[in-house]
């Protein structure tokens, strides 16, 4: 089995002590290391323990026959762009079931007409995570508000719109709510 975790933790541009602080029972950045490159067997609790450090799916750890990657050409860094030092991929992410998207058809606050929003699905339980990031949040009758989550109350959803001037929107106990995960923007 081929592991991505290298990958997904360049992505979040984490090292590996970061991971290693961030496992649940913390570990060492030298386990990490060996995990990444195979030198060391990497089981199923830890894919789980390092999934978590890294608040992705187990899956996305696990490199598939079928996965794709992009090759990186340059960095653009503090001291300019530059061929990178060492071979680099960027991997292109696995949809999974719980993904959703929204498309921009008019400008609004930070999002461009022709943007694609990628949207993780969420239930109840998990609002929490999505708290000052982007919701998208259904209503009755195939209606949506979109905008930040700013805080929940007692099953209560507090929306700000992104329309410049638009007030606070008080959603009661929506069924699930989608928190924008990935903007993808032609140029």
């Amino acid at each position: 089995m081929q592991s991505r975790i290298r990958d997904v933790r360049k992505a979040k541009g984490l090292t590996l002590a970061d991971v290693a602080a961030r496992c649940k029972p913390a570990t060492t950045a030298q386990t990490i290391g060996r995990l990444e490159t195979g030198m060391r067997v990497l089981s199923l609790i830890w894919i789980n323990r390092i999934a978590d450090a890294l608040g992705v799916d187990s899956s996305d750890l696990v490199a598939l026959p079928d996965q794709h990657y992009l090759p990186v050409a340059a960095v653009l860094d503090d001291d300019g762009t530059h061929a990178p030092t060492k071979q680099e991929r960027i991997m292109v992410p696995n949809i999974g079931d719980s993904m959703i998207g929204m498309r921009v058809a008019a400008t609004s606050g930070e999002y461009r007409r022709g943007d694609e929003l990628w949207m993780e699905q969420l239930q109840p339980e998990a609002f929490a995570t999505a708290l000052n990031l982007d919701v998208l949040v259904p209503r009755p009758g195939g209606r949506f508000i979109f905008g930040r989550l700013l805080g929940r109350e007692d099953g209560k959803l507090h929306i700000l719109p992104l329309e410049a001037g638009a007030r606070q929107q008080v959603v009661t106990d929506p069924a699930w709510i989608a928190k924008a995960v990935r903007l993808v923007r032609a140029l």
